[in-house]
């Protein structure tokens, strides 16, 4: 629970900022007298004030705004924004400066959301934590039923080694991009599998939960060979060479490395016999697998495990090196962007999701790890920028609108006009907050609604 609302925090919090400082330095480049720069509306908690502008963290965590001179007078928000604005000056107001520089700071919240998309991205490619685990690999190890979410059963039929090469008709070629379309892509998803018929999996409007879930099932393939044995364990003191293809462990036949690694995990302790091909030889080795004891990822509950101290060889990406990760930033920056677009195109009104979906994903995302919550962050910078492009009054896309209506025009939209057109704005907007809300209660506690 700390966790999920931790991380929500530090989502919510960093993407607003970073949204506001676009339009707050933005306005400071052109001239334009800034009176508030606040993260959260209402009463300031902790406020102080440098030069001519107030900074202030407020009570009420739904967003947050700069206020400028000139917009004070009709902003949509004045009854709740909190706080007196300092003396104006009117030659510096916002209304006073050319369309193009007004275009600029309004344009500036939603591409500094983009740029701090592209930078993420670019950084995780740089590092190779744009592809968790960097595995050049789609194949897969068999699947138990019980083990994934029902909405994806049907998976349980895939054999050792099958490629799954498409998501939605998308090309996948490694492990973490396939995790990563299994958590985004639009439902249905429909998985290609090389040589078979398509699966697809009816994921329900909205069920994050079940994607992570299978995400976290799934297995990939490895064959059972070993690329290095650590120094001093029980694997190098019998004898295991890189090389060593393990046949059999006792009498079980092993066909993957997971099917190894598995048996071993379960036998600490205990004496075991394992057959290997070592170049045209066979041979048996026995080892005795040392104890260790580590946190369960799930349960988070402690747990003693078998080691011999033996790597799978992983086939990995090559590093994409500077170049290259700028390359797969912008590529992921704007199949973010074709995502969200897609929805827009054809809303979906029960997957909209509010904060509660929000919190729960950027909790389950921090558990998964820290490129991963890091992805996620930036996927929702991209949303809120797009979002916020749309032409609802209230949004920055809107007063794009109320601008280009004044170029066109070669007059502004007069003060009584604007107030009226963003208080509608404000209610729709309002409206589509509340069907995400109660999306949310729907999804997170059902029980209490089905009786």
């Amino acid at each position: 629970m700390l966790l999920t609302v931790g991380a929500l925090v530090v989502v919510l919090g960093v993407l607003i900022f970073v949204h506001e400082a676009g339009h707050f330095v933005a306005a400071k480049a052109m001239g334009i007298q800034v009176l508030r720069f606040s993260l959260g509306f209402g009463r300031p908690l902790v406020s102080f004030v440098r030069g001519e502008t107030e900074y202030a963290i407020s009570w009420l965590p739904i967003g947050g705004y700069v206020k400028m001179a000139g917009l004070e007078d009709e902003s949509w928000a004045a009854a709740i924004e909190g706080g007196k604005a300092g003396p104006i000056d009117p030659a510096r107001a916002f209304d006073r400066k050319p369309v193009w520089q007004r275009l600029v700071v309004i344009l500036a919240g939603v591409t500094m959301n983009f740029v701090f998309a592209l930078v993420v991205y670019i950084a995780l490619a740089y590092f190779g934590a744009l592809e968790p685990d960097r595995l050049a690999t789609t194949a897969v190890d068999p699947m138990r039923a019980a083990d994934l979410p029902a909405v994806a059963a049907p998976l349980a039929t895939l054999a050792r080694g099958d490629r799954i090469v498409t998501v939605n008709g998308d090309s996948v070629l490694s492990w973490g991009e396939l995790q990563e379309q299994l958590v985004t892509a639009p439902a249905p998803v429909t998985l290609g599998i090389e040589g078979r018929a398509p699966i697809v999996i009816p994921f329900a409007p909205g069920d994050t939960a079940a994607r992570l879930e299978l995400a976290r099932a799934m297995r990939f393939y490895l064959p059972p060979v070993v690329a290095q044995v650590e120094l001093g364990a029980p694997g190098a003191r019998a004898g295991i060479k890189p090389g060593d293809r393990i046949l059999k462990v006792d009498a079980d036949t092993v066909a993957s490395w997971e099917e190894f690694a598995r048996i071993v995990r379960g036998r600490a302790g205990q004496e075991i016999a394992l057959t290997l091909a070592r170049d045209t030889a066979t041979l048996v080795i026995h080892v005795v697998p040392e104890r260790r004891v580590e946190t369960d990822p799930d349960t988070k509950q402690q747990r003693t495990i078998g080691v011999v101290g033996v790597v799978a060889v992983h086939p990995l990406l090559k590093a994409p090196g500077a170049l290259g990760a700028v390359r797969l930033g912008w590529r992921e920056t704007m199949n973010k962007v074709v995502v969200i677009v897609a929805f827009l195109k054809r809303p979906r009104v029960q997957e909209l999701g509010g904060p509660l979906t929000i919190g729960e994903v950027s909790g389950q995302a921090a558990r998964v790890g820290f490129g991963f919550f890091l992805s996620f962050m930036a996927f929702l910078s991209v949303n809120l920028a797009v979002l916020n492009l749309l032409p609802i009054p209230i949004l920055d896309g809107g007063q794009v609108v109320f601008l280009v209506a004044e170029l066109v025009r070669r007059r502004p939209l007069s003060v009584e006009l604007r107030a009226r057109l963003t208080q509608i704005g404000f209610v729709v907007l309002v409206s589509i907050m509340l069907i995400a809300l109660r999306n949310d209660v729907l999804r997170v506690f059902p029980h209490v609604f089905s009786r």
